[in-house]
């Protein structure tokens, strides 16, 4: 039985890889505001696990989607890449800088919620785990 290197665990560890990553991202462009000529950077890597999910399956199997959004199976053991992306066809100011505080602030505040929600949700998976082994509450 593969619980805590099963498919489900990975996808939940590379999704709190993925916040890590974006963390600093944003945390680099918030630092570089005023800095001129600075291009701010992004991390795209909901855009690859999407476009990976809508690549066709060759496994054969007769499996019937009811959403456009239910995954497809087989599709789960391809790994979508993390990218940091730079933005250079904006300017914000003067300087060249394309990087509004303001948004950064709130991409950063979105991902700390995304994050702290991965991190309960790792803990928990664990702590239904160690219930099972040890037999008690």
């Amino acid at each position: 039985m593969k619980v805590l290197n099963g498919a489900a665990f990975d996808r939940l560890q590379q999704a709190i890889k993925a916040a890590e990553l974006r963390q600093g991202v944003i945390s680099n462009n918030v630092a570089n505001v005023d800095t001129p000529f600075f291009k701010r950077s992004e991390l795209v890597f909901e855009d690859y696990l999407e476009k990976a999910m809508e690549q066709p399956q060759g496994n054969g199997l007769p499996v019937k989607r009811t959403h456009a959004r239910h995954m497809i199976p087989g599709q789960l053991s391809r790994s979508a890449e993390m990218q940091v992306v730079t933005d250079h066809s904006t300017a914000m100011n003067n300087n060249v800088n394309n990087v509004d505080v303001d948004r950064e602030m709130s991409l950063l505040a979105k991902n700390q919620l995304r994050y702290n929600l991965l991190i309960s949700q790792m803990g928990h998976d664990v702590k239904m785990m160690r219930t099972a082994i040890e037999g008690r509450v």
